[in-house]
């Protein structure tokens, strides 16, 4: 018995806004969709996934001493950031099936996804 891989969906009339479906087979096609996604919701997000997350910190003390800040000593700019670090993780956990999200499950942020 000869089992067939599932093909793309090259349907006519995807959505656009929804991030495209990774099944675990052709990656390269999917890579560059998922990347004009990415970079058509905010080219920022992009940077978010590639360089890494943003942790707002905090210098404290004699001697100083440089720590987390917590969520309520956040400003209007590191909140912005943490949005962003939070919607890129949103959009690589929708495009994934069951089978990777047990894979990345345990990860915290979008460069580890």
């Amino acid at each position: 018995m000869i089992l067939m891989a599932a093909l793309p969906n090259f349907e006519e009339g995807q959505y656009t806004y929804r991030p495209p479906r990774f099944n675990g087979q052709y990656y390269g096609w999917c890579k560059t969709r998922m990347h004009d996604f990415i970079m058509a919701e905010d080219s920022e997000l992009l940077d978010v996934i590639c360089d890494g997350t943003f942790v707002p910190m905090k210098t404290i003390g004699k001697p100083a001493v440089t720590v987390t800040k917590t969520r309520k000593d956040y400003n209007d700019v590191e909140r912005k950031a943490i949005e962003k670090i939070f919607r890129a993780k949103k959009i690589l956990v929708c495009c994934i099936g069951p089978d990777e999200y047990n894979r990345i499950s345990a990860c915290q942020y979008a460069k580890e996804i």
